[in-house]
């Protein structure tokens, strides 16, 4: 099993605040997760705030600031859309992440929100609770949805 917690975890560059940058529409964003909350938004001036910001975490609350003006429901189905393009972009950019993410087989992947079962923690990721895994997890499911897609096997089909 694959869990992501934290960056400097072993699995911790699963993770939308692990430190790999990409490149949406000619922009750089220095994170995946400063790109997903800059996708929520069609107003230039908050997305090149939040892609100023130096932590992801930083380029979160810029979001939060600015919710009023989001066009994108959070946890919604564009939202997931969204996502699924940032951890796309994430493997095409960086190709070492896309083998890292081939090497794992057909592990299960989980994002651990054992600490923060609140918000959107159980649905991005999952809590273990009495040796079950609950919550949505769909940051697990994104990626192994994009690692079954890079599998040369599904490819050739």
């Amino acid at each position: 099993m694959i869990v992501i917690r934290k960056v400097a975890d072993p699995h911790g560059c699963w993770g939308n605040m692990a430190p790999y940058s990409v490149v949406h529409k000619g922009k750089v964003y220095r994170t995946t997760e400063a790109l997903f909350q800059a996708l929520r938004f069609d107003d230039e001036e908050v997305i090149d705030a939040i892609q100023a910001e130096k932590s992801p975490m930083s380029a979160k609350f810029v979001a939060k600031r600015h919710r009023a003006k989001m066009v994108v429901e959070p946890m919604g189905d564009e939202d997931l859309d969204n996502m699924r393009l940032c951890l796309r972009l994430k493997v095409e950019q960086h190709p070492e992440l896309a083998e890292a993410l081939l090497e794992t087989g057909d592990e299960l992947i989980v994002e651990d929100c054992t600490k923060r079962q609140r918000g959107t923690g159980l649905l991005w990721g999952a809590a273990l609770v009495d040796g079950q895994w609950l919550g949505e997890n769909w940051l697990g499911k994104l990626w192994m949805e994009l690692r079954a897609s890079l599998h040369p096997v599904a490819a050739a089909a």
